[in-house]
């Protein structure tokens, strides 16, 4: 569900904890997806990744972890960072970006996103690609996250969105998962409507972004390894 195709940045001083990222599986149903614009005339777009692909998810990851931490440096005894994203360029899909903040917001606790109009650590967009949607960055900590038309209207397109902001969030793909792990994608099916992470990949989450937001406490700054 994703296809990447950046160059991606350095590594926060805490990069060890990336490359240790592995998938999970369980959790709730989510509602049925909106209507979006009308289909290309492009193949059928299903999940589909690659090593390729994990390898640049962990970069996004990274870049957004990044932004966010540099921006709340100067916040002693932060324990909850704010990652903020923009819609304008996703105007279609407004409803499920909420949906999918909603759904993060309540299932994690070290990390938030918050909707801006300028700025931000990424940016929704929307369009017709024959890989269907995907997450990329510029290596610089500005990135965004595709939402294919097509793959919108073949699966639940909130469980679409829920998945690739996971990618930001640091998780990676699990095609092989059953339908209560959101990072499955698409490997259960177009019947699949669940859009929450189950209990691992929350913990994981958690985990992840506390790690960060130690490497920032103890260091003060953040430190590239590269």
């Amino acid at each position: 569900m994703n296809r990447p195709r950046t160059s991606l940045c350095a590594i926060l001083g805490a990069a060890a904890l990336v490359s240790s990222l592995a998938a999970a599986p369980t959790a709730f149903a989510a509602p049925a997806p909106e209507t979006v614009k009308p289909l290309s005339t492009n193949a059928t777009s299903a999940y589909a990744g690659s090593a390729e692909d994990q390898a640049a998810n962990r970069e996004f990851f990274d870049a957004v972890m990044k932004s966010a931490l540099k921006k709340q440096a100067a916040q002693p005894g932060i324990q909850v960072v704010t990652v903020r994203y923009r819609t304008s360029r996703a105007p279609s899909f407004r409803g499920q970006i909420s949906q999918s903040t909603q759904i993060w917001n309540s299932s994690v606790a070290n990390v938030k996103l918050q909707e801006t109009s300028t700025g931000g650590d990424f940016e929704y967009r929307e369009g017709n690609d024959s890989r269907g949607s995907y997450a990329s960055t510029d290596g610089h900590g500005h990135g965004y996250i595709f939402l294919d038309y097509r793959q919108n209207q073949q699966y639940n397109s909130t469980r679409v969105t829920a998945h690739e902001t996971g990618h930001v969030l640091g998780l990676p793909d699990h095609y092989s998962g059953p339908c209560s792990e959101l990072m499955s994608g698409g490997g259960p099916g177009t019947s699949c409507t669940n859009a929450y992470p189950n209990a691992q990949e929350r913990q994981r989450v958690n985990s992840l972004w506390a790690r960060g937001i130690d490497t920032l406490q103890d260091k003060g700054v953040l430190t590239k390894v590269r």
